[in-house]
């Protein structure tokens, strides 16, 4: 959960960067920072969890050789 939130950080800063050199609107910059990477923090989360029990499902299937095994 700690590199959930390191990456969040990050993505705001990020986005707040990104917005407001595109609209010179610090206010713009500041409500997207804060909208978009909350909202995809918590997708990332979840995009995680289920990339790890997909690729547990794959290896227990193939004895380890599944396609998700191999591409971490």
């Amino acid at each position: 959960m700690i590199k959930t939130l390191s990456f969040g950080a990050m993505h705001i800063g990020v986005a707040f960067l990104v917005v407001w050199a595109m609209t010179g609107s610090w206010m713009t910059g500041g409500l997207v920072a804060l909208v978009e990477p909350c909202v995809n923090t918590v997708a990332y989360h979840f995009h995680e969890k289920i990339w790890k029990r997909c690729g547990e499902r794959a290896a227990a299937n193939a004895g380890g050789m599944g396609w998700l095994a191999h591409s971490h």
